[in-house]
């Protein structure tokens, strides 16, 4: 870890990020277990961290009580000591009780009196939902020797998906000439990553003028551009926004993939190895004979029977004699038993397949029946299984579906709260 420096940290955290559908139903966007060891926030937290940076306020709103939790005092990331520490910052609720955050800017304007409590000379503002590795050392440098008063993340995307950024046309020195915010006919391929360095003096000033200016792509850079120089710190790296089922299990496959550029262990990404106040230090994962493990991550705690493809487990995993998992994402504690076939599938975490289960069958023509109530979630044959659902034994699950969470467990009387179907179909939801 380098040298603190003075800058201060805001991470925004608050989004719904509603497209990752069920994975969002109970966690903040930022939460949500990534990469077998990981939650979405570790990047954003260790990167601030092997930036040497230590102040940081992070902006939850959303479900945040999971966020909270795992981040608890920053300890993790060495947030912790006289000068260093992380503070969470929930919206403050004025005379009336809509008062949350309107959006990015205005979560911002509701926390300057911790911006003026933390004097510092520049703000980095940035997502706590992007997987990626960036120096903010260096990008404030840039900052300063361009002598900017924004300075904006920014990296080539193709121009078929500029239409989900903001976009800046540059002049050959990189400063911003002019933005567009998710253009529908774009002029340029250049985008935004969500990640300012701001002077603070002008941040404070930016955000004064009009409270009705709640979002920094819309309002706030916009008017910057005329008033100060803006400039785009370019990014070559590997970067993600995880804000789709699609994009996020694309991501935990980049993992298993040695040219994908994406290597939270080489990057220094530390997880919360003690979040929910019990320690994660579980045995070793074990590989019991005749398994089979090719192309995959397994996590510590683990325990592998049957046979495991392309594929990122989470600790705890179990998967039994004759169980099949591949192309798919298995959170904490989860139980494929044996015979089960699980096929491109994202389970949350504490779900249990049954014995002879089969979750995601169909060919490739059946990976085109989108989901019923949700065809932009789901859309190329990936199946959603919810916290702590019990799939009986036997089911058949198809491509596209949604099982939501808790389904199949015992109530109070010892019934299921539910009754399964002999087989879902493909794009069902139940």
């Amino acid at each position: 870890m380098r040298e603190a420096k003075d800058a201060l940290v805001l991470l925004l955290a608050g989004g719904i990020g509603s497209r990752l559908n069920i994975l969002v139903g109970h966690r903040a966007k930022p939460a949500v277990p990534f990469g077998g060891l990981y939650r979405i926030i570790d990047f954003s937290l260790s990167n601030v961290m092997n930036s040497g940076l230590n102040r940081v306020g992070v902006l939850t709103q959303y479900k945040p009580l999971s966020l909270m939790r795992h981040i608890q005092n920053g300890e993790a990331w060495d947030f912790t000591g006289r000068t260093r520490g992380v503070k969470i910052l929930p919206p403050r609720t004025g005379e009336k009780d809509s008062d949350w955050y309107k959006g990015t800017a205005d979560a911002i304007r509701q926390n300057i009196d911790f911006i003026r409590n933390n004097h510092s000379e520049q703000v980095v503002i940035l997502s706590g939902d992007h997987i990626y590795k960036m120096d903010f050392d260096d990008m404030i440098s840039y900052h300063c020797k361009k002598n900017a008063g924004v300075t904006i993340g920014m990296m080539v995307v193709p121009k078929s998906e500029i239409h989900q950024f903001g976009a800046g046309i540059v002049d050959d020195e990189h400063r911003i000439v002019d933005w567009e915010e998710k253009p529908k006919e774009p002029r340029t391929n250049l985008a935004s990553m969500g990640i300012y360095v701001f002077d603070t003096e002008y941040l404070l000033k930016a955000l004064s003028y009009d409270r009705e200016e709640v979002d920094f792509g819309m309002h706030i850079i916009p008017r910057a551009i005329e008033e100060k120089q803006v400039y785009a710190y370019p990014f070559y790296g590997y970067w993600r926004d995880v804000g789709t089922i699609q994009s996020y299990w694309d991501a935990n496959m980049d993992i298993l993939r040695a040219d994908s550029g994406i290597s939270p262990e080489e990057w220094g990404i530390r997880p919360n190895t003690e979040a929910d106040g019990r320690p994660m230090d579980r045995a070793p994962a074990r590989f019991m004979q005749g398994c089979t493990v090719q192309s995959s991550m397994i996590s510590a705690g683990s325990v592998i029977k049957g046979t495991v493809v392309n594929s990122v487990l989470s600790p705890g995993v179990i998967v039994e004699q004759g169980a099949v998992v591949r192309d798919s994402v298995i959170l904490e504690d989860a139980i494929i038993e044996a015979g089960a076939e699980v096929d491109l599938t994202v389970c949350d975490k504490g779900v249990r397949i049954g014995k002879g289960a089969v979750v995601g069958y169909g060919d490739e023509e059946k990976k085109k029946i989108c989901n019923q109530e949700h065809p932009t979630h789901l859309y190329s044959g990936i199946t959603l299984i919810g916290k702590k659902t019990v799939v009986p034994a036997e089911t058949r699950v198809g491509r596209n579906c949604i099982i939501r969470p808790g389904l199949g467990t015992r109530g109070p009387k010892g019934q299921d709260n539910r009754v399964f179907p002999v087989e879902l179909k493909h794009g069902e939801t139940f």
